[in-house]
């Protein structure tokens, strides 16, 4: 007697049940798997791309705002402004600031255009006001004004005030231009011992 052999399945159609997967449901079910797995890759991927530019672009932008060596474009952020008193008043232009910092002593020094109101907005948040300013008194140091590049040889007139406040509260040296009385442009030295 010969020993009975397995049997096996004719087709798959007997296993599954049912007809065999035909051409047009099989290559729809593959770009459906492709679609998914490259919206499962490709969105990260890009997401990092985009983060990663970002990042470098910042890094950039604050390399060149620390790299620089002389007044910028541009006004101070509101947290500079703050720490060294320094209230910028609205309507200015023409306004740039460049910040120093070491162990021993960090500045602001700023310089903006703004109108005769405005010139008294700034002297108020001062705690100051026009009859502080002494004509003819260029109180910026001869250092601060070779970092700054500014000179006040030119025809003025200059007025200007030293405004010394009690630490942790930062000193001013401030300098007017009144040759406009209605645009005087003002130049600031602020200084702090952190």
């Amino acid at each position: 007697m010969t020993p009975a052999l397995p049997h096996q399945a004719s087709s798959s159609q007997d296993e599954a049940g049912g007809p065999a997967e035909d051409r047009r449901h099989m290559i729809r079910r593959r770009a459906l798997t492709l679609s998914i797995i490259v919206l499962l890759i490709g969105v990260p991927a890009g997401y990092l791309v985009i983060s990663a530019n970002q990042s470098r672009d910042s890094g950039k932008d604050k390399e060149a705002k620390y790299s620089a060596t002389g007044l910028t474009e541009g006004w101070p952020s509101k947290v500079q402004r703050r720490l060294y008193q320094v209230p910028i008043p609205h309507p200015a232009d023409q306004v740039a600031y460049y910040e120093t910092n070491n162990w021993k002593t960090s500045r602001l020094y700023a310089q903006f255009r703004t109108s005769s109101a405005g010139l008294d907005a700034f002297l108020t948040g001062l705690g100051v006001n026009r009859g502080d300013l002494k004509q003819g008194k260029v109180t910026v140091s001869a250092r601060d004004q070779h970092i700054t590049g500014w000179s006040f040889k030119t025809p003025g007139p200059w007025s200007g005030f030293h405004h010394a406040q009690k630490n942790p509260a930062p000193t001013q040296d401030i300098v007017v231009n009144l040759s406009n009385p209605v645009s005087p442009m003002v130049y600031v030295v602020s200084r702090t011992v952190p």
